[in-house]
C-alpha cells in the first residue's frame, strides 16, 4: 500500500511537470512568434532552439510526460520575455541570459535524459563555456550576415564601415562576450545548486523511463 502510494505521489508530480512544462512550452512559442513579427531573428533563433532541445525528450521516449524541469523553461521565457516587450538596457542583460539560458537547456537535458553525470565544479564549467561558444558562433554568423546580407547586426550600418566604426563595433562585441560569460557562469551555479539539489528532474519522470536511462 505505502508503494502505491508513493508511485501516485510520483505521477502527480509527474503529470504537474509535464503540464506546466507544456505551458511554458507554448508561452515560449508565442513569444518567438512576436519576435518574428518584429523581425528579431536572434530572439526567433533562441526561442527555436529551445523549443527543440525541449520538445527532444517527449519525442525521444514517445511520451508527453518526459519533459524537463519546468523551473528550467520558466527561466527561458524571462529573457525571451523581456527581450521581445522591453528592449534598452533591460533586453541587452536578457540576450546574455538568453543565450545562457540555452546552455542551462542542453546541461539539464543531458543531465536529466542521459547517463551523463558532472561533478558540480564540472556543471559549472560546462554551463559557462558553452555560453561563450554560443555566443562566439552567433557573433560570426551575425558578422557574416552583415558581411554579405548587408544588415546592421554588429556594424551600426551596412559594410563597408570606416575603421573608427570597426574598432567601436568590436570594443561592443568583446562586451557582448564578457556579459555572456558572466551570465553563464552564474546559469552554472544555479545548475549545480538549484537543478541538481532542489529541482529532482528525474524524480519527474516515469518510472519505467527514469529505470531505463539509469
Amino acid at each position: 500500500m505505502a508503494r502505491t502510494g508513493e508511485l501516485a505521489a510520483v505521477m502527480s508530480e509527474t503529470r504537474l511537470n509535464a503540464a506546466l512544462g507544456w505551458l511554458l512550452l507554448l508561452a515560449i512559442a508565442l513569444v518567438g512568434t512576436k519576435s518574428a513579427i518584429d523581425a528579431d531573428w536572434v530572439w526567433v533563433a533562441i526561442a527555436v532552439i529551445v523549443l527543440g532541445l525541449a520538445i527532444f525528450p517527449p519525442l525521444t521516449f514517445r511520451n508527453p510526460l518526459v519533459m524537463l524541469p519546468w523551473e528550467v523553461l520558466g527561466l527561458v521565457i524571462l529573457p525571451l520575455f523581456v527581450r521581445g516587450f522591453f528592449g534598452g538596457l533591460l533586453g541587452t542583460i536578457a540576450a546574455y541570459l538568453g543565450v545562457a539560458a540555452v546552455a542551462l537547456v542542453v546541461a539539464v537535458d543531458l543531465d536529466v535524459f542521459t547517463p551523463v553525470r558532472m561533478t558540480t565544479w564540472f556543471a559549472v564549467i560546462f554551463v559557462g563555456v558553452t555560453t561563450m561558444a554560443t555566443a562566439g558562433i552567433w557573433a560570426v554568423l551575425r558578422w557574416l550576415s552583415d558581411i554579405f546580407l548587408g544588415t546592421t547586426m554588429v556594424y551600426p550600418t551596412p559594410p563597408p564601415v570606416t575603421p573608427a566604426v570597426e574598432q567601436i563595433a568590436l570594443e561592443a562585441l568583446m562586451w557582448d562576450f564578457v556579459g555572456a560569460t558572466l551570465a553563464g557562469l552564474f546559469a552554472g551555479f544555479i545548475f549545480a545548486w538549484y537543478f541538481r539539489r532542489l529541482a529532482a528532474g528525474r524524480s519527474r519522470l516515469p518510472p519505467e523511463i527514469a529505470e531505463a536511462i539509469e
